[in-house]
């Protein structure tokens, strides 16, 4: 089996660290808003990985996150007039309806970054002892001066870092910093804000150590496949590298690097703050689970897509196509050198969208009516 990692930017041959299990994590939401197509195209597409995994017979260890304390939800909070609390509840539940409706197999641990501030305050202090990391103004901050190797991930110039920084809610010129691209581990809250008491004072955790504290919590000090949105490589993955193989003094914190490409509409990056999202609630008043989960997974999960109504229009056809078949009454058998193939496909780099252009090949004869059933049910489709 080969995957494409991000770090090295080639298919690589995939071995996990125990023989017959696979530690995953993938970058989660941060719930102060709906679910829209984008999130929905990163889940499903490591909702394939994973039960293909499961399918070849790997024991899956799979943690996902949610960001339940952040600036976006005080924010947004704050707007509301509502609890943060409740307000990521509330979102984390719509969310996990989506991931129910569109059958999306949840998380061995499914986990709040507000339950591990025990393990990132640990975690912090290490890198702070070790001179990593340096206090100012009730903050701790990251010396990315003193891990040589920042931007391995990335591959992005100084001066592209600084851009995307700014682009992603960091903030290269805070006057606190002693380098322009250190990153918080540790924020001061404000008058007003949630804390916790902290060797630093009161104040709450930076957003990449979140992740790297889960990780090591539920996964281990290094992991088989991390995975996210193409827009985490930086400064995200990036400082989770930087921060977990510090404290570890283990590389590679991560074996593969996974990254799903972004979703575009009328031009532009699928976003909340541009307003063109698709929502996932919206489109299931209208079409089923499975010809959604056909459309998003008829692209590959690295390749750039756009949406358009059009592309539903498209896999309604083609999945009444399949649903034809699966309805015939006669006995098949599966085919073995279908089943090949199907594995051929997926083993290189889950190349699921050419899997359901073959499916669609296999529905034109009758006979290979268990063999579609047998490939649609290890892809998460809802198969009667």
């Amino acid at each position: 089996m080969k995957i494409y990692n991000s770090r090295t930017r080639k298919k690589e041959e995939f071995k996990p660290l125990k023989k017959g299990e696979v530690t995953l994590y993938v970058c989660g939401i941060t719930p102060y808003d709906t679910t829209h197509l984008g999130h929905a195209f990163t889940y499903i597409s490591f909702d394939a990985v994973v039960k293909y995994l499961i399918y070849k017979g790997y024991k899956v260890n799979y943690t996902q996150n949610v960001t339940d304390i952040d600036d976006d939800i005080l924010r947004k909070a704050k707007e509301e007039k509502e609890d943060w609390r409740k307000l990521g509840n509330f979102w984390t539940e719509k969310f996990l309806e989506d991931l129910k409706f569109l059958n999306i197999l949840i998380p061995n641990h499914y986990v709040k970054a507000t339950n591990s501030i025990d393990e990132i305050i640990e975690i912090n202090k290490d890198l702070f002892k070790k001179g990593m990391a340096y206090e100012n103004g009730g903050n701790l901050y990251y010396d990315v001066s003193k891990f040589k190797s920042y931007g391995k991930l990335s591959k992005y110039s100084k001066r592209q870092m600084l851009i995307l920084l700014k682009e992603r809610g960091g903030d290269p010129n805070d006057p606190l910093k002693k380098n322009k691209l250190d990153f918080i581990l540790w924020q001061k809250s404000k008058k007003g804000e949630p804390f916790w008491e902290s060797p630093w004072g009161n104040g709450r955790p930076g957003w990449h150590i979140e992740c790297s504290a889960m990780v090591r919590r539920f996964l281990g000090e290094q992991i088989d496949i991390h995975g996210g949105g193409k827009d985490l490589i930086f400064p995200h993955h990036e400082s989770e590298i930087a921060q977990s193989e510090s404290y570890t003094e283990k590389e590679p914190f991560v074996g593969k690097w996974m990254h799903t490409a972004m979703v575009m509409c009328s031009g532009e990056k699928m976003s909340k703050s541009l307003g063109n999202l698709v929502m996932v609630s919206k489109l299931s008043k209208k079409y089923p689970s499975n010809v959604i989960r056909w459309m998003l997974l008829s692209n590959h999960y690295r390749m750039p897509w756009e949406y358009d109504d059009s592309l539903m229009t498209i896999a309604k056809k083609e999945y009444s196509m399949i649903e034809k078949i699966l309805e015939k009454k006669g006995n098949y058998s599966v085919n073995p050198k279908a089943v090949k193939k199907f594995e051929e496909f997926m083993e290189d780099d889950f190349q699921v969208q050419k899997v359901l252009r073959f499916v669609l090949r296999l529905s034109g004869k009758e006979e290979n009516k268990e063999t579609i059933k047998m490939i649609l049910e290890i892809l998460g489709f809802k198969v009667i």
